[in-house]
């Protein structure tokens, strides 16, 4: 069975409502980050407790990920996306009851990130497909992966803003941040309705089997967007989680320093992937290698900025590590495109995003190592990872018919 047709209408925008469901999505996922130091202030939870909450939201995407993406391929973008606001609304209720039990927050982070990872691979998904031709005329074959980018990336930047300013001057601290949250999502369920589906829908063989999708072979996904992955959100949350920490003594209001952190750093990556096909342009090395030195730079200067507590050197520090989540997600998500076929699309984007929040998983390594390693260690080894890639990305690519 096939989706209903649809006749394509000049500046047709049916992308939107769409992107506006991940935009608050991911403002739910996302604006817990400045929290963080709200929760190490309570003294409810440990320091490595903390961290793990990242871990908790992590789980949550990759089941979202690995599940939704077959599932939307299956039996559509709708089925899968219509619900997500309604999960991470539960996600909210849950941190919002649980502000002192490690259990609901830890079930709340878990929601939280479910809703993300539905959003990424039947949103995104959804958005590729309603931004072509067919539904768009003129459109740009890179569209789709700009569109979906940055709506998530908006998202994870003004979800933290607000939350953290709301939890900083903002009455009833650990709780006023996500009504706001709940109010969004009401507003885009709505718009979500009247949203034509564009999947293919198909019911042969099981959702594993649909999971397992052949093109996580290409050598294009294997060699190059892989390692790229863990770096997307790797280097995210070195500025939002792991430079913000080691500030908080040396600055007055330490929840809203990091909510600004974060907002500047994604920011900077929402600024970057506006321009991101001229960036990249059209082969397979340009992207990657800019992404990479990007990667480099940031994670040289985290590792001064570790140990050097200037907010000028922090922000400096942010905007480069935006600027290397913007290019590495814009690359990936855009390579993911140009190789996956219609009906492997959403898996092989949830396996995508997969990899790329295994670099969530940093600060909570960093806290445990940093008993037996200084930070400027820990984060020089990044920029070594970081040029090995490099190195791997020119060989693989050393071919005549690669650019």
């Amino acid at each position: 069975m096939t989706a209903a047709p649809h006749t394509a209408t000049t500046g047709n925008h049916l992308w939107l409502p769409i992107a506006l469901a991940m935009f608050t999505a991911a403002w739910g996922g996302n604006e817990f980050t400045p929290l963080l130091v709200l929760y190490r202030q309570s003294g409810d939870f440990s320091d490595f407790f903390v961290d793990l909450m990242l871990v908790s939201y992590a789980c949550g995407v990759a089941c979202g990920l690995l599940g939704a993406g077959p599932t939307s391929d299956r039996y559509g973008r709708r089925a899968v996306m219509m619900p997500a606001p309604l999960v991470a609304m539960a996600g909210s209720l849950a941190i919002f009851l649980g502000e002192h039990s490690a259990l609901l927050m830890t079930v709340g982070r878990m929601l939280s990130g479910l809703a993300v990872g539905m959003a990424m691979t039947a949103g995104g998904s959804w958005i590729k497909e309603l931004s072509t031709p067919t539904f768009e005329p003129g459109v740009a074959p890179s569209a789709g992966a700009k569109r979906a980018a940055m709506a998530l990336t908006a998202g994870f930047a003004m979800g933290p803003l607000a939350a953290g300013l709301l939890a900083q001057w903002g009455p009833y601290p650990g709780k006023t941040p996500f009504v706001l949250h709940w109010i969004l999502s009401v507003l885009w369920i709505v718009q979500m309705r009247h949203i034509p589906e564009t999947a293919r829908l198909h019911g042969n063989g099981s959702i594993l089997a649909d999971l397992a999708t052949r093109t996580v072979f290409h050598r294009t996904f294997a060699f190059i967007v892989a390692p790229l992955a863990p770096w997307v959100f790797g280097a995210a949350f070195t500025a939002n989680a792991i430079l913000p920490a080691r500030m908080q003594e040396h600055v007055e209001f330490p929840i809203a320093y990091t909510a600004i952190a974060t907002a500047l750093t994604l920011g900077t990556g929402f600024a970057i992937q506006q321009i991101g096909p001229q960036v990249i342009g059209d082969g397979l090395r340009r992207g990657p290698l800019i992404a990479l030195t990007l990667v480099t730079i940031g994670m040289a200067l985290s590792a001064y900025a570790s140990v050097t507590p200037m907010i000028g050197l922090h922000a400096l520090t942010s905007i480069v590590l935006g600027l290397s989540y913007g290019v590495c997600l814009f690359t990936g998500l855009s390579f993911v495109q140009r190789i996956a076929p219609a009906d492997e699309l959403a898996a092989l984007t949830g396996i995508f995003y997969c990899l790329t929040y295994t670099g969530m998983l940093f600060p909570a390594v960093l806290t445990k190592l940093g008993i037996y390693f200084p930070y400027p260690v820990m984060l020089g080894v990044g920029c070594v990872v970081a040029v090995a890639s490099m190195v791997a990305i020119l060989i693989v690519t050393k071919q005549p018919n690669n650019k």
